[in-house]
């Protein structure tokens, strides 16, 4: 009898998982319309959203000079607790301006958490444009801060959904561009006026600009498909894919259609009658969703607590300690090898994948700034960070060049890679788990930008890039175990990867899947054309 159970219960499952995969190979047949050639309208959505990164890439990099040059506009000289608290209150409206989005996204839509952002970095643009007291200039700082986490935080997710699978990682990387343009842009204003009096007011109030005209172009993008269906509209999300494929037959758009149907079907079933607090515990009862979280999220805390942005944040600083007389304009090299490289990473992260570049480019950041940290014993600094000897030669030139390969080898591999991570997520909980990846972002962003100078003078500036250098090190460890490689494969596909532990070699098998699959259909292709 007892055995009768046993072979009874394994009949059960064994018909369950034939009807998951047949259910699986059913939903793949519906989406073979992103099998075929892309137009340019997902191209023109992607780069008008992406000028949203610029919000967060031209704060990040004008802050910079904006500190060189403050003096004493503000009532008085700014000390290093009050460049910290001016630098990191930004970032810390960023996570909030995160969570205000995430908890939003699905109910507003992608396009209002955007339309938020604009708003609200302009206001801040113009109250720290006007500042004459600590005071006010750190209230436009905050309110700007709140923008750029709203703008952040969608703007990857938007972006993934409107984005064919085979063109994802690049269109985001879009946006990637956009941050890193913002911030070479940034330092190019910061050189220009530096000479001008009391130019960073001028500074701040161009920041305006980038949300003004993203304010304009914003109303010619339509709301991503997937949202469309969710708020029952198929007939709009009918529209806007066939403007994605126009290569696509109406049978492959109806397709198209069903297909995120099913999954958006599915998800509403299952939060029918749920919290908001049920749906984000999700992310941490549901052992895919969590593994899903600490790979993303783990990238994406390395990526800020590796030293980059301090750089980015206190560049003009480090560069005045280490002897140069002209920051300003040596950061503009900072920011070009970052815009640069950028641009590299945009060209490859769909072609060799996220996960190889990440292990290719990890362990070089990890050494170069090992190399800076012992190349600081040869520059002599007091503790409050001032130069004991004005001459530094050589000691300074080394740190510099070993900065521009630190950035090169960032931009091109993990600087980029760790938004493409929103990917990971299933929709039931991808704008939930999206908000936690930006608010992991600037969560990190806030302990760096308040404590790196306090760091510098306590440990040394050889102290604050060894501590970089470790976490680079074993960051680039911890990707080698747990973090997959999804290149090429649609959002509905990517849930599976993480039903198998993190994932990594799943990831590999789907990968020979899906190239053996592309393979198998340009034989059968030249096939037809033979017998035509």
């Amino acid at each position: 009898m007892r055995n009768n159970s046993i072979t009874s219960k394994l009949d059960e499952k064994t018909e369950a998982i034939h009807v998951e995969t047949h259910v699986n190979t059913l939903l793949d047949d519906l989406d073979t319309i992103e099998l075929t050639q892309t137009g340019k309208f997902s191209w023109f959505i992607s780069l008008v959203a992406a000028i949203g990164g610029m919000l967060f890439g031209y704060d990040t990099g004008i802050i910079s000079a904006v500190l060189v040059y403050l003096n004493d506009d503000l009532g008085t000289v700014l000390d290093g607790g009050q460049k910290e608290l001016v630098t990191s209150i930004t970032s810390g409206g960023a996570f909030f301006g995160a969570i205000i989005a995430g908890m939003t996204a699905d109910r507003f839509g992608r396009k209002g958490a955007i339309y938020a952002g604009c708003v609200l970095f302009i206001i801040g643009a113009v109250l720290q444009a006007c500042s004459y007291s600590l005071a006010q200039m750190t209230v436009g700082r905050l309110i700007v801060g709140l923008g750029v986490g709203s703008a952040a935080m969608i703007v990857p997710l938007y972006i993934a959904e409107v984005a064919p699978a085979k063109y994802r990682g690049r269109m985001i990387g879009l946006d990637n561009m956009s941050i890193t343009g913002g911030q070479l842009v940034s330092y190019g204003i910061g050189a220009a006026l530096a000479n001008t009096a009391h130019g960073w007011r001028a500074m701040v109030a161009i920041g305006a600009v980038p949300a003004l005209i993203l304010l304009s172009l914003l109303p010619f993008c339509p709301e991503s498909p997937r949202q469309l269906i969710f708020h029952d509209n198929p007939q709009e999300a009918t529209r806007v894919i066939r403007r994605i494929f126009p290569n696509g037959t109406d049978l492959q758009v109806s397709q198209k259609v069903e297909h995120i149907t099913r999954h958006v079907q599915e998800l509403q079933t299952l939060h029918a009658g749920k919290s908001t607090f049920w749906k984000l515990k999700q992310l941490y009862v549901v052992p895919s969703n969590l593994r899903a979280l600490i790979a993303g999220c783990g990238l994406m805390a390395i990526s800020q607590l590796g030293g980059f942005n301090s750089l980015m944040y206190y560049s003009s600083t480090l560069f005045a300690i280490v002897g140069f007389s002209n920051p300003v304009a040596v950061g503009t090299i900072i920011a070009g090898t970052n815009f640069i490289f950028t641009w590299v990473n945009l060209m490859l992260v769909d072609r060799i994948g996220r996960r190889r570049i990440l292990l290719c480019t990890m362990w070089a950041m990890a050494l170069f700034l090992a190399l800076a940290a012992i190349v600081f014993h040869w520059i002599p600094v007091r503790h409050d960070l001032t130069l004991i000897n004005a001459q530094v030669g050589w000691p300074a030139d080394v740190v510099l060049v070993c900065m521009v390969f630190y950035v090169a080898f960032y931009s091109s591999g993990m600087g980029n890679t760790a938004w493409l991570s929103s990917e990971f997520f299933p929709m039931e909980v991808r704008s939930y788990s999206t908000m936690m990846l930006t608010c992991t972002c600037w969560g990190s962003n806030v302990i760096v930008a308040s404590t790196f100078l306090t760091q510098m003078e306590n440990t040394t500036p050889s102290g604050a890039f060894g501590f970089y250098a470790a976490i680079c090190f074993f960051g680039w460890i911890a990707v080698y175990f747990c973090y997959p490689e999804v290149k090429g494969m649609t959002l509905e596909d990517i849930r599976d990867i993480f039903q198998h532990g993190f994932g990594v070699q799943r990831g590999r098998e789907l990968q020979k899947e899906a190239k053996l699959k592309r393979k198998m259909m340009v034989q059968a292709q030249g096939s037809e054309e033979l017998k035509v």
